[in-house]
């Protein structure tokens, strides 16, 4: 087919997103990535089966932090389909549950990097890591942004993140449920640090901030099962959204979320 006359396109799809396991699938109908894969690997590939997607068709896994809620499926899927995981060195020396993996490439924070027509940036984030990184990926003229497990949202990841048609973004806790809730209070204390969490207020100020037209598609992810519920982020989160044609969705832990094609 004519490259002009192509629909050009990003796919996207939150696995799981949570503190028992995170992984999202990203394809440009080329090359097929997985950014994090924190279920096990059987389980990964059968949600990957429920939307009609199949491991043996990626071509990389993209790790953004070593917390095993992020990792914990990254070696059987890398020796099982032969994948290469990139990743940060310091990422890497601390992710010691990862185990034997078919190939490692390392990569820089602020340094972009490609896997075949995918464009990808790690961004740097303020997380309890060693090197957390979210991610800007790019293909045929579009823009993700991938940005969980971060505490604070600095001048470089709102940067970062203007002008993308879809995110994935974090909306971990509640404020009120948090201090109100169960954990003990140096949990709290670390959840709502610059090394923590994105609250739903942090979400929505950030929201508002980079709103723009082309702004297809907002996933929340990451929400706390305690200290947040569906419900609640959206009731908080989509006035920031109010006058756009921006579609508002919430990832789940324990349920595969919908295939979303950005155009």
């Amino acid at each position: 087919m004519d490259k002009h006359v192509q629909d050009y396109h990003l796919t996207v799809c939150v696995l799981a997103s949570g503190s028992k396991g995170n992984a999202i699938y990203v394809s440009d109908g080329q090359a097929a990535i997985l950014v994090d894969a924190g279920l096990s690997g059987r389980e990964i590939e059968r949600r990957l089966q429920s939307r009609g997607l199949h491991a043996e068709d990626l071509c990389a896994l993209v790790l953004s932090h070593e917390h095993a809620d992020h990792v914990q499926g990254v070696g059987v899927l890398s020796r099982r389909y032969r994948l290469p995981v990139y990743i940060s060195r310091k990422t890497a020396e601390a992710a010691y549950r990862l185990g034997k993996v078919a190939d490692t490439v390392y990569f820089e924070c602020g340094e972009a990097f490609q896997i075949a027509g995918l464009d990808i940036h790690p961004i740097s984030l303020s997380h309890d890591a060693e090197d957390p990184a979210g991610f800007t990926i790019r293909s045929n003229g579009l823009k993700l942004g991938i940005v969980t497990d971060l505490g604070v949202v600095t001048s470089m990841v709102r940067e970062h993140l203007k002008g993308c048609h879809a995110l994935i973004l974090e909306a971990n806790h509640d404020d009120d449920m948090l201090l109100n809730g169960p954990y003990p209070w140096p949990l709290k204390q670390r959840i709502r640090s610059r090394i923590g969490h994105l609250s739903n207020n942090d979400s929505s100020t950030l929201l508002s901030d980079i709103l723009h037209d082309r702004l297809q598609h907002v996933i929340l992810a990451h929400l706390s099962e305690t200290n947040n519920t569906p419900e609640e982020a959206l009731r908080s989160i989509a006035p920031a959204l109010i006058g756009s044609q921006t579609q508002l969705h919430v990832a789940q832990q324990h349920r595969c979320g919908e295939l979303i094609v950005v155009r």
